[in-house]
């Protein structure tokens, strides 16, 4: 037996023993003739792996917390609130949301499925959480157009489509367009394409849709807005049409409205009618600046399981109780 099967096979054991037979580790250590702290490895081991999935049932009385009241008020399957410290900063509460949005990922994702990742730096932080999940036909689709230039931080979105396809032992599907075309109709033509036309299928065909909002505003401003990709005209043009966020590059009104927006007409991304038909259409939500983006994103209805950081959430709360 090779070591990285022996090892497979100890945690395995080691994870089973713990976890089903709640036997302590000193025991554990006894059965399998390795010491106290080789068996605290073997379990930190299987979790990165991917191994063990660790889930939590609150069964306090919710029917006033936040996450049931906004579950109901919007209408939605789920709503995760990621408890963060208030003072620790945004960027802080970006990779605990990112690492709760990663191990919910992995509880939703199955076999056969057909996963649509929009790229952006949430999203990269999801995917830098990712724990390996051994499946078999999973297929992930790239659901908007771009390249990171202005941020070696942020992975490209080939990369990132890749990144998750490589978790699921997967196929990744790109989508080589760029973030936003110079004119309309260099856009039209592409979209007759047979190879652009067999990707926006599997748009059509995608069981999980994984994204953000992007915001052009605060501290963690959005990598579309980062990049290279839009003039001064853009902005004020945004402006003018009350843009107040976007979804894979589709600008929104406040309303969730998107249509009419001259910029949505160069913009490499799918209509959002897509997010609503989806079965799973999970956005991942850190951050004050997200909150204009956020609420447009709800009265579009284009989220079906929101996960979000605790200070924003109390925000969103009281925004719609106000």
């Amino acid at each position: 037996m090779d070591p990285k099967h022996k090892q497979l096979e100890s945690a395995l054991h080691a994870a089973q023993m713990y976890y089903y037979q709640n036997l302590p580790m000193k025991k554990i250590a006894a059965e399998l003739q390795v010491s106290h702290s080789t068996v605290s490895r073997l379990l930190s081991w299987a979790r990165d792996q991917g191994l063990i999935e660790i889930r939590i049932n609150d069964i306090r009385g919710r029917a006033d917390s936040l996450e049931e009241s906004l579950k109901l008020h919007f209408k939605l399957n789920d709503v995760q609130i990621v408890p963060v410290p208030e003072i620790a900063g945004e960027q802080a509460w970006q990779e605990r949301v990112a690492r709760v949005a990663a191990s919910y990922l992995n509880q939703c994702i199955e076999s056969g499925m057909i996963l649509g990742v929009a790229w952006g730096g949430t999203i990269n932080r999801v995917a830098a959480n990712l724990a390996p999940k051994s499946l078999v036909g999973v297929q992930v689709v790239q659901l908007n157009g771009g390249e990171i230039v202005s941020n070696p931080s942020i992975n490209h979105a080939g990369g990132l489509v890749t990144q998750f396809a490589t978790n699921y032992e997967g196929k990744a599907h790109l989508f080589p367009v760029p973030t936003f075309f110079d004119y309309p109709e260099t856009k039209q033509m592409l979209w007759r394409e047979r190879s652009i036309q067999q990707i926006l299928e599997l748009h059509s065909q995608a069981d999980i849709l994984l994204y953000t909002v992007g915001s052009w505003h605060g501290q963690l401003m959005s990598a579309t807005y980062m990049g290279n990709y839009l003039q001064k005209s853009d902005f004020a043009s945004m402006e003018e049409h009350g843009v107040v966020g976007d979804i894979a590059n589709i600008m929104m009104r406040q309303d969730g409205s998107y249509a009419g927006i001259p910029l949505n007409e160069r913009a490499c991304g799918p209509k959002l009618e897509l997010f609503r038909k989806a079965a799973r259409s999970i956005c991942v939500v850190s951050g004050y600046n997200k909150l204009a983006g956020l609420r447009a994103a709800l009265a579009g209805g284009y989220v079906t399981d929101l996960i979000l950081d605790e200070p924003t959430g109390h925000k969103l709360l009281a925004s719609i109780s106000s």
